[in-house]
């Protein structure tokens, strides 16, 4: 069966049972239909476990990372834990494009499955919205006698987009005339990479979201000086339309294991973790919470712990770290239409990037690991040993799983080796530089440290937004840098582990509301467009409304 016949066969536990099991007060719940409800659960204490599931660096085959975590929190619901997830929403950007849904897969799903991958409780829309009110009172305060004297060429502020649109990137405004406003340069970048959701996801409340929203860098001023959101009082009406966004949403597991979904950053061009409302949610109501972090342990996780942990006082107890036998095996040279042969040279090879993340998590973050092998049919008792052989030398445990076979049952031995780790540990995360450090030498700390490079190089343009970051007081910020997921390197070609590299740095972007910098590396863009062939072209509904495609 696919993803979304299992999802489909599969009676669901009504989410006012699941709301009441997880602890949730009868006030705090408010229902979107039988099987979805946001919590409006106020301040809370943090008083559960944390559990990060990270992984490799991602190959075109998907590693099953949320799959994988899915699976994991009801293998520990089976064991006797007390346990919830708190995951991130899918982007209607790569369900509709490359990547498909973000739910899971075969029988470790969160569901409804359907709803959660389209539109879900509307909160991508109302970012969406936020985002865009903002951009357009800019545009207005420039037409209706521009009172802040902002500088028409350099308005920072976008539009952003739920939906993969390449020809949006760069776009011109204003054309026409006089009444359509003042022509200038713009450009959409998409929903999850925008600064409204960053914010959203790093704000402790309702309060704290609006003071984020007020400080919003929009533009600069025909002196050079900073123009805030605040400035042209944009952060009350923003506010308002996130109040029901800022809550965080509440589903189930197939098995009925409860599930909080809320915010989505993308990893590779934000900081790609679920909100810090959501998480402390979790961490008050259970006592062991699995989260994760988009694409490999280089990006997620280093951003999960540099900055979202940083900002909200948050410390894993155990990191896991997914990995398949084909995507080492593709790392390590292997042709894509063999994998399902044995090629222990490829394996071995490849084993080189699983080593470096492992190094990073015990090394750099100094928090317990384990390798969690995402099992597929065609991995061969050889190859997992060689794979537990190699995590053994890194004094790691390694276990292998079947959650998309198995669901919670396939994750019952990766679920007690997790439970026994994060009660053994009573340490904090450690960060990869600290905060006083210089712009450029936690962009630095970051590429030779946590990627391995040798160093960095910086266009004209990132020197030139460094001095002003650093001018304008900004330069303790953290930073996040938006590179490919692909490759340690910012070069997608450069599988394994490169050595003697470089990094290019070409623009760093001021993320005051958010309260980090964006360096940009590469060629990333922050619009991704559609592949050739998009998932949307399967998607399809019948006249009954049933939904089929999505994967």
């Amino acid at each position: 069966m696919t993803d979304i016949e299992i999802a489909n066969s599969v009676q669901l536990r009504p989410i006012a049972e699941v709301a009441q099991e997880a602890g949730f007060d009868e006030e705090t719940v408010e229902f979107y239909g039988r099987y979805k409800a946001k919590i409006a659960a106020g301040e809370c204490v943090p008083t559960g476990k944390l559990c990060l599931v990270t992984a490799i660096n991602p190959t075109s085959l998907g590693e099953g990372k949320t799959t994988v975590a899915i699976g994991l929190t009801d293998g520990l619901r089976r064991i006797g834990c007390k346990v919830m997830a708190a995951l991130r929403e899918p982007s209607l950007g790569p369900v509709f494009g490359l990547k498909g849904g973000a739910t899971g897969g075969g029988w470790a799903q969160v569901a409804p499955m359907e709803d959660i991958n389209l539109h879900f409780n509307g909160d991508l829309h109302a970012i969406t919205a936020a985002n865009n009110l903002l951009a357009a009172m800019v545009d207005n305060h420039i037409f209706q006698g521009n009172e802040r004297r902002i500088h028409p060429g350099k308005v920072l502020w976008r539009r952003c987009l739920d939906v993969n649109d390449r020809n949006l990137r760069s776009i011109v405004t204003g054309l026409g005339e006089e009444k359509n406003g003042l022509t200038m340069s713009s450009g959409f970048d998409i929903t999850a990479a925008s600064e409204v959701m960053a914010i959203l996801c790093l704000s402790e409340n309702l309060a704290d979201l609006k003071e984020r929203l007020g400080n919003i860098t929009v533009a600069y001023d025909v002196d050079g000086n900073p123009v805030y959101a605040r400035d042209i009082h944009a952060e009350g009406a923003m506010a308002a339309l996130l109040k029901e966004a800022v809550k965080p949403n509440l589903v189930q597991t197939l098995e009925g294991t409860p599930v909080l979904i809320h915010g989505g950053p993308f990893a590779n061009i934000a900081h790609g973790c679920n909100s810090v409302i959501a998480t402390k949610t979790a961490l008050a109501h259970a006592d062991y919470v699995v989260t994760e972090a988009g694409f490999g342990a280089d990006l997620g996780a280093e951003k999960f712990v540099d900055v979202k942990c940083r900002s909200a006082g948050l410390s894993p107890s155990c990191i896991v770290l997914v990995a398949t036998v084909k995507a080492l095996k593709l790392a390590g040279g292997a042709d894509k239409n063999a994998l399902k042969e044995e090629n222990f040279e490829a394996l071995e090879k490849g084993l080189c990037n699983l080593g470096k993340h492992i190094e990073n998590i015990t090394g750099i973050f100094d928090v317990p690991c384990v390798v969690a092998i995402n099992r597929y049919a065609t991995d061969t008792g050889a190859e997992l040993e060689t794979v537990a052989s190699f995590c053994q030398d890194y004094d790691v445990p390694a276990v292998s799983c079947d959650v998309w076979a198995k669901g919670g049952e396939g994750a019952e031995e990766l679920a007690e080796t997790v439970r026994d780790l994060m009660d053994g540990c009573d340490r904090k995360v450690r960060y990869t530089y600290p905060l006083e450090a210089s712009a450029k030498e936690k962009i630095e700390a970051v590429v030779t440290r946590v990627y391995g490079g040798r160093g960095v190089i910086y266009t004209k343009k990132a020197e030139e937004d460094l001095r002003r970051i650093e001018k304008e007081g900004c330069g303790e910020l953290p930073v996040i840098i938006a590179k490919t997921q692909y490759s340690l390197s910012d070069n997608p070609a450069l599988l394994g582990r490169p050595e003697n590299f470089e990094v290019t740095i070409r623009e760093v972007k001021p993320r005051t509301g958010a309260g980090f910098l964006v360096a940009v590396a590469g060629n990333m863009v922050l619009m991704p467009g559609l592949p050739k062939v998009p998932a949307a072209d399967h998607i399809d509904i019948d006249e009954q409304g049933n939904i089929t495609g999505i994967f």
